[in-house]
Order: structure tokens, then C-alpha cells, then sequence
């Protein structure tokens, strides 16, 4: 079905649009929509003297590996310390365009993963804010600036993308001190000049070589995943025997379970549940348009708590960390990221116990039930995992510990031949690392019906549920977020001809913003339009 549908909306992109009357009466044809919108809550700027920087202004076009890369460096007049470092992306786009990937890298740390909206005739501009604070480390000194956002423009993908990234530096004051955090970034990218992810079938890792400061006390894994392909949309995908089984179907093998792993000199640091994140052309186009899904432009890293490793990690030679792709993947995943150690000035080195890890392989179950392309495939997954250690620390000796723990289940089903697709999906856990706990929970439902003649004579209808909630509690100020969004819509043609591309949807975010204050916004859209 997957890429049966991906044929079609490519298709679609490239079809004269009929005059209104051609459309049935129930339905539109919405060529044009607004700008792209999202609930989430802004970044906010503190009231201290700041300084812009104009990173980026670039073209993306025929851009398949030709990234950006230039230089980075403070303003003299805003040399720090900094209360805060804020990143903001503004982009437009006009003409016909699939979503694109791109991500940014400061001195070869990933700094920012996101994707594009795909625009309209008319054109489209978005724009958002990403605090970057946590890599002041890197930022006191001129560093390589790269950017990646493979696309391409020809006679049927006409609209180029048009980026511009700025930088924006906020002295620290007395009332606005800088914050507590790590003070040194070690990127997993080999060269700082180049992207720094990389693209993994099954049975492929990331793999990177790292000189860990001597005094580090505390060390955690900053990481960036996201499936392409079939991968895209793992969460709908059936087991691999009943996709070879009916070719004709396109269905995407591999289940739906999905986790992504860290090791460290080989041994497994811990795992993360990734969360399913929809591009702006997934599923169908128009549910996007404007509000795009969770996690496709404001895309969050995963957090592992490596502290349990230090006892190894500190006597000054390299250790390899590798970041490993899902099993059974059917397409390549996307990964990339860094680390961050916060170093103890009271003593020269940091020693420890070797780490204790109990990082078992997921025991996935699977049950179906039905016959051939009418079928129900219902997914379980109970996981645990935890790794400790003791440190030897100018406080004396101290026990670290890190964990996650999580239930997934998934249920997918088909009906009439494959050509209706039912996934109810959800994922609850928490990740624990020395007295901070880190909350989740991830809801996703997706009904989707298509009724496929031939590439000229079709309809898919489909409606879809989003949802994630994350909490902290320990370690801090603690946060809280709920962002769910449900969309319905679709798209068919008739002889050829666009008769429907239509869409609703609504988006509400709820919970503190970045300095704890309560904040909630609820968007509503009609026909591309908020209302």
C-alpha cells in the first residue's frame, strides 16, 4: 500500500488541477493553502543585550550531496558568557516539491534535525526558533557551519528551497546568569566540514571514535533518528512474510516495532523508543496543510545516560560509541549525534567500577489473526533496560545509574484486500538517569482507504490522530508538554484529473514553556486555511 500510495501522490503533484465544478459536490480542490503552522509554544528571549548573526542564506536546490558549509563565529561585541543562544530557521518555497530532510551541524555537532512542508503554486514561508544554549561550548570560537537539505528541482519538482538561518547571542547578567550545564560538546561527526549523519540499512552502525575528558563526571548521548522509505512509516509497516507474500499490494515489511541502541566499546549502553513522526507529504499530503504533523519541523533528540561507562571512558585514549539502527529494517535510518560531559575541576581524573548493564533484545511478540490481505497484526513489546556503575569523584564515591522501561503496542489490520489500513498505536514509558526521570507517551491512530482503479482513477481518503505527552520530575525544573493533533483529508483524480484535495485538522498544545510558565494554544483549519 505504501508505496502504491507514494507513486500516486507523486503523481498528483505533476496533474493540471480541474476547474472547481469538475469535483464532486462533497468535494474540494484546495491547490493553494497557508502558511505552515504549528501550536507549539515560542522560545522565549531574555531582556539582556543581544547580537545577531546571520549564519546561512542559501539556496537549496539540486542539492543532493552539495550541502552549505561556511563559518560560524561570536560577535565580538557579545563575546559571552550568554544567558541564552537561540537559532532561528526561516524558509520559503514555491512550486511543486516533495518534503525534504535536512539537518544542521555547529563544529560537527548535530544541532538541528528537521523537514520541509511541501509548498504550493503560490509559495509558502515558515519559520521557528530552536534554543541552542546547550552548545555554548562550541560557540566561543569561529566553528564549521554546515547545512543539509538534499532536494531536487527539474521539470516535474520545480520549487527550490530558500533557507536563512540566524544566531542570535544574549549576555549573561546578573539576574540572567549563564545556566548550569555540560561544558564541553564532543560531536560523534568524523569531520566537522562535512554532515555529520548517516544514512544505515540493517545490520549497520554508527560508529565514531571519542576522547572523553579525564575529569568527566557526568556524560550523556545526544540522539538524532528518523527512517526513510518504507521506514517512514514503520509504524503501519506488516511483517516482512506477508509483504513478500502479496508484491502487488505494496505493503512494507519489517513490523512495527522500532527501537534504536547505543554502544559503547561494544557493549550496549541502553536503547530509546523513537517516536513516529510523520513527514508533511505522509499518509496524504492535505493532512498537513497547514498544520504539520508532531516532530517533522521541530524534530527532539533522544537522551542516553552514558555516566555508567566513565570508569573506562577517562584514561585519555579513544573509545568507540556506536549508534545502531533498528532490526529489521526493510529501509535505511537516518542517525547522528553527540555527546556531552560535564568535567569535575576538583580532580585530575574521574575513575569508577566497570559498568553493570543489563541491555537484553527486545522479546517481540506478534499475534494475527484472518486470512491473506484481510488481516489483524497486534504488536507487544514489554522493555527494560538499566546500566550503573560507582564513580570516584571529588564528592567522594558516588552510585550512577541509568535506565528505560516502556510498553508498545500496536495494532494493525487490513481489510478489503489491503486496500483499508487500521493502525492504533501506542507507547508509554520513562527513562531514568541518577534522580531525574524523564516521562513519555505516544499515541498514534491512522485509518486510511484507498480505491485505486489505475494512476489516472483514484480516491484515498484518510484520518489520522497524533499525540505526545513528555513530563521531567527530578534534576531540575521539571517540564511538562501535551501535543496532539488530528487531521483528516485526502485526494483522488478522475480520468486524470485532480477532483479532490481536501483537508481539516486541529492542533492543541498544552503545558510550561521554556521558563516554566503555563502556556496552551489550540489552532483549527479548514481547506488549508486556519479558521
Amino acid at each position: 500500500m505504501r508505496r502504491i500510495l507514494a507513486a500516486l501522490v507523486a503523481a498528483a503533484a505533476v496533474v493540471t488541477t480541474a476547474p472547481q465544478a469538475a469535483a464532486a459536490p462533497a468535494d474540494r480542490v484546495v491547490t493553494d493553502y497557508q502558511d505552515p503552522v504549528q501550536a507549539l509554544p515560542p522560545v522565549s528571549r531574555p531582556p539582556t543585550p543581544s547580537c545577531t548573526v546571520t549564519a546561512m542564506k542559501h539556496t537549496f536546490a539540486n542539492s543532493y550531496g552539495q550541502p552549505y558549509v561556511g563559518t560560524l563565529a561570536p560577535p565580538a561585541q557579545c563575546a559571552g558568557p550568554w544567558t541564552k543562544v537561540v537559532l532561528s530557521w526561516t524558509a520559503s518555497s514555491k512550486g511543486r516539491q516533495y518534503d525534504r530532510l535536512a539537518g544542521l551541524w555547529i563544529g560537527g555537532a548535530e544541532v538541528l534535525r528537521t523537514s520541509t512542508p511541501e509548498p504550493d503554486p503560490s509559495g509558502i514561508t515558515w519559520h521557528f526558533d530552536r534554543d541552542i544554549t546547550e552548545f555554548s561550548p562550541l560557540l566561543h570560537r569561529a566553528q564549521p557551519f554546515v547545512v543539509d537539505l538534499g532536494n531536487v528541482v527539474n521539470q516535474t519538482y520545480t520549487g527550490p528551497y530558500d533557507v536563512e538561518v540566524t544566531v542570535t547571542y544574549y549576555q549573561a547578567d546578573r539576574a540572567h546568569p549563564a545556566p548550569e550545564q555540560a561544558d564541553t560538546v564532543l560531536p560523534l561527526a568524523a569531520d566537522a566540514g562535512q554532515p555529520g549523519w548517516q544514512a544505515l540499512p540493517d545490520g549497520k552502525n554508527y560508529t565514531a571514535q571519542v576522547t572523553v575528558p579525564a575529569n568527566t563526571a557526568k556524560l550523556t548521548a545526544q540522539v538524532y533518528a528518523r527512517g526513510g522509505g518504507c521506514e517512514e512509516f514503520w509504524w503501519s509497516n506488516v511483517p516482512t512474510e506477508l509483504a513478500k507474500a502479496y508484491p502487488q499490494a505494496g505493503l512494507c515489511g519489517g513490523g512495527t516495532y522500532r527501537e534504536v541502541g547505543v554502544r559503547v566499546d561494544g557493549r550496549p549502553a541502553g536503547v530509546v523508543a523513537p517516536y513516529s513522526v510523520i513527514y508533511t507529504g505522509g499518509v496524504a499530503p492535505m493532512l498537513w496543510r497547514p498544520i504539520s504533523a508532531i516532530d517533522a519541523i521541530v524534530t527532539l533528540p533522544y537522551t542516553i545516560d552514558l555516566s555508567p561507562f566513565l570508569g573506562t571512558l577517562t584514561d585519555g585514549r579513544p573509545h568507540t560509541v556506536e549508534l545502531v539502527p533498528p532490526h529489521g529494517i526493510v529501509d535505511s535510518w537516518t542517525l547522528g549525534g553527540n555527546l556531552f560531559a560535564t568535567t569535575d575541576p576538583g580532580v585530575r581524573r574521574v575513575t569508577g567500577t566497570a559498568p553493570s548493564t543489563e541491555v537484553p533484545e527486545a522479546e517481540v511478540r506478534v499475534g494475527t489473526t484472518g486470512t491473506g490481505l484481510d488481516t489483524s497484526i497486534a504488536t507487544h513489546v514489554a522493555r527494560s533496560w538499566h546500566t550503573s556503575a560507582l564513580l570516584h569523584t571529588s564528592r567522594g564515591l558516588v552510585p550512577v545509574r541509568a535506565s528505560g522501561q516502556w510498553t508498545f503496542d500496536n495494532t494493525t489490520k487490513l481489510a478489503d484486500s489491503a486496500s483499508k489500513q487500521n493502525t492504533d498505536q501506542h507507547v508509554v514509558g520513562s527513562y531514568g538517569s541518577m534522580g531525574k526521570v524523564d516521562g513519555f507517551d505516544f499515541s498514534l491512530r491512522a485509518d486510511v482507504t484507498q480505491k485505486i482503479v489505475d494512476d489516472n482513477n483514484y480516491r484515498i481518503d484518510a484520518s489520522v490522530h497524533m499525540g505526545r505527552r513528555l513530563w521531567t520530575v527530578g534534576g531540575g525544573r521539571p517540564a511538562l508538554s501535551e501535543d496532539t493533533i488530528d487531521t483528516s483529508g485526502g485526494f483522488g483524480r478522475t480520468n486524470g484529473v485532480l477532483t479532490y484535495a481536501d483537508g481539516r485538522s486541529h492542533e492543541q498544545w498544552t503545558g510550561l514553556d521554556d521558563v516554566g510558565r503555563w502556556y496552551s494554544k489550540r489552532i483549527n483549519t479548514e481547506h488549508g486555511y486556519v479558521v
